[in-house]
């Protein structure tokens, strides 16, 4: 299992454990996402189709979205 696996695994037994870095590094290492701009506490990160993700702490959102 990556470290990759194990934080989606995280992610899912426990979505509101995981750290900023964590969520961060499976859109942007893992899916290919990459950030487009920073306002406050949101950010915001967009994959190559256009699909644009707004991350504070919404890692169900981000499991949605990637197919999680």
């Amino acid at each position: 299992m990556t470290s990759i696996d194990k934080i989606l695994a995280k992610m899912k037994r426990q979505p509101r454990g995981i750290t900023f870095k964590e969520a961060e590094r499976v859109l942007i290492i893992y899916y290919g996402y990459t950030l487009v701009r920073s306002r406050g506490s949101h950010l915001y990160f967009r994959n190559d189709a256009g699909d644009l993700i707004m991350v504070i702490t919404y890692v169900n959102e981000i499991l949605d979205r990637v197919g999680e």
